[in-house]
């Protein structure tokens, strides 16, 4: 059996909608926690892919967070050895740190529902699901780079940089569309002191969860599925 390595950092922030299209597809989930426990303890045998989920700090944040070293570590070495990684949020900008770009706050949040723009690259990439403007789901205040040698896929009017892909082997997305939103009630708790912040409505992320819910749900089958069975793809 194949198996996914998946490094959460907040327990509302985990697989989600992925869980059982890699169960679908034959892998065993090994589920580390950032920082509770050693990450190495995970790595043997090496996983078949590794999965980096998102969470509220920052991937320029391993001062305060110090097992960020071991993650930007490990994904260096396996991005280096073109093993499979997907990165949601948190975890995308912390592929872009391995790959050698920058990760920055942008000065502004982007929280909430808005469609993407695919670029030429990402009109012909696992992303074209998305191509007819289904908002997806932001949340995030920093951003990344776009690595070198790696191809933009996707941006938005705040965000420049929504996605990257480097071969068939690394997706790093900005946006959350693992997130399952009949769960967004565990969001809107977890997050509650940076939307009020921000001074984000919480109705509309309600409303926006109900509406786009279902087009999300299958424009994730779509997009998930088709980069797992393209992985190692020529």
């Amino acid at each position: 059996m194949k198996t996914a390595l998946v490094l959460r950092h907040v327990p509302f922030e985990d697989l989600g909608l992925l869980a059982p299209l890699l169960q679908q597809r034959g892998y065993a989930v090994r589920m580390h926690d950032a920082g509770v426990g050693p990450l190495e303890d995970h790595l043997h045998p090496a996983p078949d892919l590794l999965v980096v989920l998102g969470g509220p700090i920052g991937a320029f944040d391993e001062a305060a967070y110090p097992f960020l070293t071991d993650t930007l570590a490990l994904l260096r070495e396996r991005l280096a050895r073109r093993l499979p990684v997907l990165g949601v949020c948190l975890g995308a900008q912390l592929m872009a740190r391995a790959l050698g770009a920058g990760v920055a706050p942008m000065g502004h949040k982007e929280i909430g529902f808005a469609p993407l723009v695919l670029t030429a690259d990402g009109g012909r990439s696992v992303l074209a699901p998305l191509a007819d403007g289904t908002p997806v789901l932001h949340w995030h205040g920093d951003q990344f780079d776009i690595p070198a040698g790696a191809r933009g896929l996707a941006t938005t009017p705040r965000c420049p940089h929504q996605a990257f892909a480097v071969g068939t082997h690394a997706l790093g997305l900005q946006f959350h569309l693992e997130a399952d939103l009949s769960r967004i009630e565990q969001w809107l708790v977890g997050h509650a002191c940076e939307l009020a912040a921000a001074g984000v409505d919480l109705h509309a992320l309600r409303a926006g969860a109900r509406e786009h819910g279902a087009a999300l749900a299958r424009a994730a089958d779509a997009v998930f599925g088709a980069w797992l069975d393209g992985i190692g793809a020529p």
